[in-house]
């Protein structure tokens, strides 16, 4: 989602790039000469059971997993060209003193760790009760994949305590085939520790 900003009152949102919902006709219309940003609006995907079940199959990067983690806990890119995202106000003390810069959730021990703890005990279950998931077989429990589960158990939990739905249907970006070698991942991710 992003967030076109004219001024100081002047504020329009819009879905895609390029396309502009509710633009304000009259005074409230943009200034010729005006300066307008473009502001990327949080969270940027929707949580829906194709998204996590994509997330579950290992069918998305891990970075791409992390930020539906981070901006959900107020994690926010930076404005420089170094594409590191940083607690912002709305991040929770204990995360934003832990981890300033937001952290690898699945290339990370004490990142996956926090996130388990973090899961308040009566959702627990919420990955087997609302997605019937049974766990990964033995061949296939590797760290990636079993911090991606707990990702997605967190997912979960947010939007029980947000008192949200879980979307039947939603967007979804483009899915990644499953890695060839689940334990090195999608090429990008970083390797794990």
């Amino acid at each position: 989602r992003l967030r076109l900003e004219c001024g100081v009152k002047h504020v329009h949102e819009a879905v895609g790039e390029g396309t502009a919902q509710g633009v304000a006709m009259g005074p409230s219309a943009p200034k010729h000469g005006q300066i307008c940003t473009l502001l990327m609006t949080f969270p940027s995907w929707s949580l829906s059971r194709p998204l996590l079940m994509a997330i579950l199959e290992d069918r998305l990067s891990d970075q791409f997993v992390a930020q539906l983690v981070w901006e959900r806990l107020g994690y926010r890119p930076s404005t420089g060209a170094d594409g590191m995202w940083r607690a912002g106000p709305q991040t929770p003390a204990d995360w934003s003193e832990a981890f300033p810069e937001a952290p690898p959730v699945i290339a990370t021990r004490p990142a996956s760790v926090r996130l388990t703890r973090s899961i308040p005990k009566p959702y627990k279950q919420l990955l087997k009760e609302q997605l019937h998931f049974t766990g990964y077989r033995i061949g296939e429990l590797y760290p990636r994949r079993t911090r991606r589960a707990t990702v997605v158990n967190w997912l979960l939990a947010f939007l029980a305590l947000e008192g949200q739905p879980l979307l039947e249907e939603g967007a979804l970006p483009p899915l990644l085939a499953a890695p060839a070698d689940p334990v090195q991942g999608h090429p990008g991710d970083p390797p794990v520790g």
